[in-house]
């Protein structure tokens, strides 16, 4: 996805929650809901982390140096995990805490009108959001379902915005519930509960998120398409005999490092080594424009093994 697609969607999401954590804040602090009072402190979350993303975005644009020589792509990465814990522990935390509060020491909500008033309008920045998320993603996605998409993307930010505003909604559904429900019961309680679920919807939202983009973190490969693809070009060369291993790791969103280990025809010139190794590192870059480091090395299949035999002894 490009980037300012990306910036877009951010900007859209920051703008909308920052609206609505104002509104929520103000009719929470007029009718004593908790549940309000949750999705107010939800939305201040949402507000911090798009900021964050949009922080992690621009520090991955940075380009390499002598100290980051593969470039700062994963800078987007960290923040998106920074998300999810800010997001389980401010969120969730502090949602779960008064919900229970409320519950021990339950107040009554008054002057409900306000807090539908303010759901509506939240729903509708919300909804504008997620629709404006989803359809980039699903552009972005392409044949991949919606599950495998989230798994298998390489730019957390978007999906990021996709599940917030998808928990925002969800989150906003409940709170209505809990007030409706005190409202016609009389009792507190329903909204203290609401409160409480709110938080746990928003600890399973960081639970995905973080698990996510760990992976992202720690080093994940390119999708198994791009990897047999760059396998076949590297075998289709004449003077290849066999490939032995094709290792990548994504640096950043667009960014994919290659180490491919070969086994050349034997005999071969220097030379003929030197001009495949350049033609090999055009085609590849051609057909998988995210890839821009390759490093070439040249083992027999006999020496990869005895090197992984080595190595297994060593253990």
């Amino acid at each position: 996805m490009h980037r300012k697609s990306t910036r877009k969607i951010i900007y859209v999401a920051l703008a909308g929650n920052c609206l609505i954590a104002i509104t929520k804040a103000v009719a929470a602090g007029i009718t004593g809901s908790a549940a309000m009072l949750s999705e107010s402190i939800h939305s201040v979350a949402d507000t911090g982390n798009e900021m964050l993303l949009l922080y992690g975005l621009r520090r991955a644009a940075l380009p390499a140096d002598k100290e980051f020589p593969f470039g700062h792509g994963k800078e987007i990465y960290f923040w998106s995990f920074v998300v999810a814990i800010l997001l389980f522990a401010g969120g969730a935390g502090i949602s779960l805490y008064k919900g229970i509060d409320q519950l021990a020491a339950p107040q009554p909500v008054k002057h409900s009108g306000v807090n539908y008033a303010v759901i509506a309008m939240a729903l509708v920045f919300e909804g504008a959001s997620w629709y404006i998320a989803l359809r980039e993603f699903s552009r972005s996605k392409g044949a991949w379902g919606y599950i495998q998409a989230v798994h298998r993307a390489k730019d957390p930010s978007v999906f990021i915005v996709l599940l917030e505003d998808s928990a925002a909604i969800t989150g906003l559904v409940v709170a209505f519930i809990g007030i409706l429900l005190s409202q016609i019961t009389g009792n507190p309680a329903y909204d203290a509960a609401a409160s409480v679920i709110i938080g746990v919807i928003l600890a399973v939202t960081a639970i995905v998120l973080a698990l996510e983009t760990k992976s992202l973190l720690i080093g994940e490969s390119a999708n198994k398409e791009v990897v047999q693809g760059i396998r076949e070009i590297a075998g289709s060369r004449k003077e290849i005999k066999q490939v032995n291993e094709v290792l990548t790791m994504h640096m950043g969103p667009d960014y994919i490092l290659v180490n491919i280990s070969v086994d050349f025809v034997d005999p071969i010139y220097a030379t003929e080594v030197e001009v495949t190794v350049a033609e090999l590192d055009k085609a590849i870059k051609q057909a998988y424009p995210h890839v821009q480091r390759i490093f070439i090395e040249v083992e027999t299949w006999r020496g990869k093994e005895q090197a992984m035999s080595e190595s297994s002894s060593r253990r």
